[in-house]
């Protein structure tokens, strides 16, 4: 399948994996939020271009311009150390006829509370049930419209083993499900090499506060456009210096990964999407503007063949761990190539 793209020619290929089935009562995860009246206001970060709205202890953000009759809502969830700040993704995706609302998760963001331990978290479906509160949110907001969830990092993670949940209840779950460089295996992040991935299980439990890494994150000091990059952002809420990674946390993250690699059953159609190559996270690495310096693509690919039936992979020469945060070339063949892919498996009868 091609995606028509002119630069930095993004490669999409089709898995037809055999999954067997692993269902078992770990999967009855309860994700039920009631959605209250939503309460928009201007949004305090990028402006009165977007608005934004308290969602439990999460925070929708839309743009106020939006199409009267979307083809489709696209419901953008953040990675660790993130929040949505990337504008120009909104702007791509109503130019393509869709309506655009992303979610900041609770303690990240928009969402962070006096107290808080930023993007702390137990139990990754602790953060599904953010996914879910905002996908039920913009599913009421664009009545009739397939919701399409595009999901960074952890959040692709969080959103795959969000939608394996929701698999069996018709209208719960997305209808069409981009992963842009998901976290799917720990040894892609270089966290066995803090602490013995056996020991993870205990610690967490025991000491979930523990601090695991401390690691400064060169990709974001590199993207902040005050160090001579492209993006501006709040670094302290995408922070240069990095979010501890805690026991509790790292141990969140695994038991979601074991989960997957013993097969997910996402019904929809996926697009796993990722650089073309890693390296490392150094101001020494001469390719850090054009490789994924997070996570080893490589092992995001043999992963990503566990998410169900309907998995396709897109290849974007020159990307950086968020596609969107990508050189020019590189930005506009995801762009390109995610919104092509969008439109080639929406329904049918989609407006």
């Amino acid at each position: 399948m091609s995606c028509g793209v002119r630069h930095a020619p993004a490669r999409v290929t089709a898995y037809d994996p055999t999954v067997p089935d692993h269902r078992d009562a770990t999967d009855a995860v309860d994700l039920d939020l009631s959605v209250s009246e939503l309460d928009w206001a201007p949004d305090v970060l990028l402006g009165d271009a977007f608005e934004a709205a308290p969602l439990g202890e999460a925070t929708l953000v839309r743009p106020v311009d939006r199409p009267a009759r979307p083809r489709a809502t696209v419901l953008h969830v953040h990675g660790f150390n993130d929040y949505f700040f990337q504008d120009h993704l909104a702007r791509a995706v109503t130019d393509a006829g869709h309506a655009f609302y992303a979610v900041d998760l609770r303690r990240a963001g928009r969402s962070l509370r006096p107290g808080d331990v930023p993007h702390f978290t137990t139990s990754l479906r602790e953060l599904g049930e953010d996914v879910d509160a905002a996908a039920r949110a913009v599913r009421a907001l664009e009545p009739g419209a397939p919701l399409v969830v595009h999901a960074h990092s952890t959040g692709g993670l969080t959103a795959s083993i969000w939608a394996h949940a929701r698999r069996d209840e018709p209208g719960a779950g997305p209808d069409l499900l981009v992963l842009d460089s998901p976290f799917l295996n720990l040894h892609a992040a270089g966290l066995v090499r803090v602490v013995n991935a056996g020991a993870i299980e205990v610690l967490g439990r025991t000491r979930p506060m523990a601090v695991l890494s401390t690691s400064p994150s060169m990709y974001a000091t590199y993207q902040l456009r005050a160090n001579g990059g492209r993006w501006d952002f709040d670094p302290t809420l995408k922070r240069p210096e990095s979010v501890p990674k805690r026991a509790g946390w790292v141990r969140a993250v695994v038991r979601a990964q074991v989960r997957l690699a013993r097969g997910l059953e996402i019904p929809c159609p996926v697009l796993v999407a990722t650089s073309a190559s890693s390296g490392p996270d150094s101001p020494d690495n001469p390719d850090l503007d054009a490789q994924d310096t997070v996570l080893d693509v490589d092992l995001i690919d043999a992963r990503a063949r566990r998410l169900g039936e309907r998995v396709d992979r897109l290849v974007v020469e020159g990307g950086v761990h968020d596609l969107t945060l990508s050189a020019d070339g590189p930005r506009k063949a995801y762009l390109e190539g995610m919104l092509a892919w969008v439109a080639e498996h929406l329904p049918a009868d989609a407006s």
